[in-house]
């Protein structure tokens, strides 16, 4: 999935002929904390409402006060693990998107991604999660993907999680299988250390509250 594909219609850029108040209004009303400006079809730049926090009249238009933006951004062909590791680099609440000659194109935003993330990754799907704890040099998902489908099953999805500068990794696996008797015995057999297993609902909470886990994953 590349960055064209993720920008999301809810959040409109500021032009620069706005104010300042106006700024703080719609962060309040999309739950931001940063909004692109644009001047016709050029990016400006990135506003945050610590930046407008700071201005000695926020009642004044944008163009006329004393800002300077800075222009994080991503052009539209980019993966969205790029768009992702911006947004944890920066700790951005929203990502404008650019096409080749730097003009605007659209934004998307950490919830909107999270969206993303949560289909993208089966989560919707009926069964439950297994973690595993391992060494990352004995990592190896198709060795795992053996285990599973010894068993009669298949993964949806898996993703990776680590502490910086750990050489231990989390592995989340989403399996299509309610019954995980078997293949938590097959797990076992094999050496492996499985840290915890539940059912979706309880996965679909944990995603939301490892995002940051993930976001440093993609740092790796």
């Amino acid at each position: 999935m590349i960055a064209i594909d993720l920008i999301s219609d809810e959040i409109p850029p500021l032009k620069d002929t706005d104010t300042g108040l106006r700024a703080l209004s719609w962060m309040d009303e999309f739950k931001v904390g940063h909004l692109p400006v644009v001047s016709g079809t050029s990016y400006l730049g990135l506003v945050s409402d610590t930046d407008i926090m700071d201005l000695p009249d926020p009642g004044l238009q944008l163009k006329d006060q004393n800002l300077l933006l800075l222009r994080p951004g991503v052009q539209q062909n980019v993966h969205i693990y790029d768009v992702m590791k911006l947004i944890s680099d920066l700790k951005l609440s929203l990502v404008p998107i650019l096409d080749h000659e730097e003009n605007y194109l659209g934004s998307t935003n950490v919830n909107y991604l999270m969206e993303l993330i949560v289909n993208t990754a089966s989560i919707s799907e009926n069964g439950a999660v297994i973690i595993l704890n391992m060494s990352k040099n004995d990592y190896s998902l198709s060795e795992i993907s053996r285990i599973v489908e010894e068993n009669d099953a298949k993964i949806l999805s898996s993703y990776i999680t680590s502490a910086q500068d750990s050489t231990e990794i989390e592995v989340t696996l989403k399996i299509n299988q309610t019954d995980l008797r078997r293949i938590l015995r097959s797990f076992e057999r094999y050496e492996y250390d499985v840290t915890a297993h539940y059912q979706e609902d309880r996965f679909n909470e944990d995603i939301k509250d490892n995002y940051e886990a993930l976001m440093n994953f993609i740092k790796m």
